[in-house]
């Protein structure tokens, strides 16, 4: 058959012409449309059952790809800085422990008191009072108040407290309230220093 019928044919073609019963004697234009729409309606049904899933976890793999490329330049530069970490967790830790021996122990906590009382003294002042608060307990420290009242002059109270602030151990000064004394032109002041205990992952 020559190009130009086949060409006729499809130009003449008009599907309302068709014998369905009949395919056999269909003409060739006829046959070869039908067998196009049979290969298209194929390859669509393949796309929507198969290729467009795999679309979607080729997605999803791909995210994947890039999540773990991250993860593993993350971990490659922990790694080759692996001895940097090091060197700097033991002098976190030297520092660590360093400040925990500035916290007192259950035990130490009386000797803190007559230190405060000494310094106190020291300072020229009269003690009126060293009284231990309820503890304050947090994540990782107890919070130990010790209220302290004391009579002097303005620069006795200034030096008690710069005594307190040179301890070894840690205690913050808070609360201050400085009246005058009812006696001897003096200054009463009261105030809360704070000292703390590391509590241990048992406690």
């Amino acid at each position: 058959m020559a190009l130009q019928d086949f060409v006729d044919q499809v130009n003449d073609f008009d599907i309302n012409d068709i014998d369905w019963t009949r395919m056999g004697v269909w003409p060739i234009a006829g046959k070869v449309i039908f067998c196009l729409l049979i290969v298209l309606a194929i390859i669509t049904g393949c796309y929507f059952l198969f290729v467009k899933d795999l679309n979607t976890r080729l997605q999803s793999v791909e995210s994947q790809e890039q999540t773990l490329r991250q993860t593993f330049k993350s971990k490659a530069f922990q790694a080759a800085n692996l001895e940097a970490y090091r060197e700097q967790m033991e002098e976190m830790e030297k520092s660590f422990g360093a400040l925990v021996a500035q916290l007192p122990s259950d035990t130490e906590v009386p000797g803190l008191l007559e230190d405060i009382d000494e310094k106190g003294a020291e300072s020229g002042l009269v003690i009126n009072s060293i009284e231990l608060q309820p503890e304050h307990t947090a994540e990782f420290y107890v919070e130990l108040p010790i209220s302290v009242k004391v009579s002097g002059s303005y620069h006795d109270l200034g030096n008690f407290v710069s005594g307190i602030a040179g301890m070894p151990r840690i205690v913050t000064l808070h609360d201050y309230e400085i009246d005058k004394a009812k006696l001897g032109g003096l200054l009463d002041m009261t105030i809360t220093a704070k000292t703390y205990r590391y509590r241990s992952q048992e406690q």
